[in-house]
């Protein structure tokens, strides 16, 4: 044995060890709440836990990081902890923690409602997690802290990142916008801006790591600038990114049409690590409509920046969020919503019926629209987008495409014998098996040769493979994983998706349909 592997040896042995426990992350809501609980399970192992293991009964230590922006989001929340109680009960020293918005919205009716609950912390203080629960246990008594302002910013915090090949990376936290429908302003603050060279600093550090695409985060991620002062800050930013050695891909993710001016379209045409994709969030194709949830952008000014988006970057991929049924919507305005969406012809749109979230101006506001009406045009807003979605995604048949070889995003891989894998829009490719390997972030060249609504298909033999740093950085986070006292491999949380939502999607416009 050299001496390299005894010194792995021994810290494999010191880890095992020095495990205090078994831990859990249960995420609900956005990008920001699962990039929250990637900070969460690094502070977490950084404390002497390890992952529990996904046939684990139960963790030593559960965390729920909720969201309240969906409708119910606090039964599913009480739904979960109601289940966990007997097994609280049956192992003495398990603990129960929940973060994000909900439990900044709802501070000590957690604890009044779930008595069995360790620790309540929110959205300005997760660094305190390891604390609370460790004064919890002292005590003998729930903890609930929430902070009313942002402590420190979140990238500060150790980081359990669960792909090693992709990376969010916040620019920002917080939102400065008043829609009419989100209560996310009031739970996460005013927008807060990092530093340009810090954001740059963690993204050459996940380069060095092995990480090729990154995703910028944001709540309203191309306001960026407005609390530096630097109206142009973000087109900057993504150049700046261009001009990083070894980082192929770059997303960022969501946009607000108010914010989007032409310096930023040039920057993603003239950026080639810049990948040709863009989530949109519309809301509504009703001007009318978008003044009354306080949006400030109108119908034309929205498919003008299409337009300009399409001329300047031909082959973009762009995708949107749509509310159906937002109080006062008629049919009139209804209509102008899907005139909209044949004009944009999105790639995909992720559509949502509207419900009433407590704490925001349109929970009140009169002309609530009947169940039944929002279901109907919500199933002629979905028949209409499938069209298009179908349509767009047949013009990539015969078309060649270096994909990303992607982990966990083909439910039907096995079956198939296929591999999964990202094109530079953000489409997904199932292809066939190469007879070489490949791993996760390894790219593939292959031909399209079928088009799904929502996915492609490369039947073919694959053209090309070209083994990557990201797909070493893969096989070694994988080998560590299988090693003694390490439980667990984590699931894949990827990039923002263009395609159908999952049962508990994460909504792709930050912590609301942006």
């Amino acid at each position: 044995m050299s001496s390299s592997d005894r010194s792995q040896a021994a810290d494999v042995q010191t880890a095992v060890q020095d495990v205090k426990g078994t831990y859990e992350v249960r995420t609900f809501g956005c990008q920001m709440n699962v990039h929250d609980s990637e900070r969460m399970a690094g502070l977490l192992e950084g404390a002497g836990y390890v992952r529990a293991s996904q046939d684990a009964d139960a963790a030593d230590i559960v965390v729920f990081n909720t969201c309240a922006v969906r409708e119910n989001a606090d039964n599913r929340l009480y739904g979960n902890l109601g289940q966990l109680a007997p097994k609280k009960a049956a192992r003495p020293g398990m603990q129960i923690a929940v973060g994000g918005c909900l439990a900044q919205k709802d501070r000590d009716t957690i604890v009044k409602k779930a008595p069995w609950v360790d620790v309540v912390f929110g959205t300005h203080n997760v660094g305190k997690l390891p604390v609370l629960l460790e004064r919890a246990r002292l005590r003998s008594e729930a903890q609930v802290e929430i902070a009313e302002s942002l402590e420190a910013f979140p990238s500060t915090l150790p980081t359990r990142r669960e792909s090693a090949y992709a990376a969010w990376v916040s620019i920002s936290v917080g939102c400065n916008n008043t829609c009419t429908f989100c209560i996310v302003p009031q739970l996460r603050g005013k927008e807060k801006d990092r530093r340009p060279g810090d954001i740059l600093a963690e993204i050459e550090a996940l380069v060095d790591e092995g990480v090729t695409e990154i995703t910028l985060l944001g709540q309203n991620v191309n306001a960026y600038g407005s609390d530096i002062g630097d109206r142009e800050a973000f087109s900057k930013l993504l150049r700046a990114c261009g001009r990083i050695d070894g980082l192929e891909r770059v997303r960022f993710t969501s946009p607000h049409p108010r914010d989007f001016t032409d310096d930023v379209i040039a920057a993603m045409a003239e950026t080639p690590n810049v990948m040709p994709q863009l989530h949109m969030p519309l809301q509504s194709g009703s001007s009318r409509v978008l003044k009354a949830m306080r949006r400030s952008y109108r119908q034309e000014r929205f498919l003008g920046i299409i337009e300009k988006v399409r001329a300047a970057i031909p082959e973009a991929a762009i995708s949107t969020d749509i509310i159906v049924g937002f109080p006062g919507e008629t049919e009139e305005d209804f209509a102008e919503t899907l005139h909209v969406v044949r004009e944009a012809r999105f790639a995909q749109a992720f559509t949502f019926q509207y419900s009433k979230r407590p704490g925001t101006p349109a929970a009140d506001m009169e002309g609530q629209i009947p169940k039944e009406v929002v279901q109907e045009r919500y199933e002629r807003l979905v028949e209409l987008q499938e069209e298009i979605s179908w349509a767009e995604n047949k013009k990539q048949v015969g078309r060649t495409l270096e994909l990303m070889v992607a982990e966990g995003e083909g439910r039907k891989d096995d079956a198939t014998q296929r591999l999964s894998g990202r094109a530079p829009d953000n489409r997904l490719v199932h292809f066939t098996r190469p007879q070489e390997p490949v791993r996760p972030g390894d790219m593939v060249t292959v031909e399209i040769t079928y088009a799904a609504p929502h996915h492609l298909l490369a039947e073919g033999p694959t053209k090309a493979v070209r083994r990557t740093r990201a797909g070493d950085a893969w096989e070694r986070r994988t080998a560590a994983e299988a090693a003694p006292g390490q439980q667990g491999s984590g699931v894949m949380l990827g990039l923002p998706t263009v395609g159908v939502p999952e049962s508990e999607p994460a909504t792709t416009g930050g912590c609301c349909p942006a």
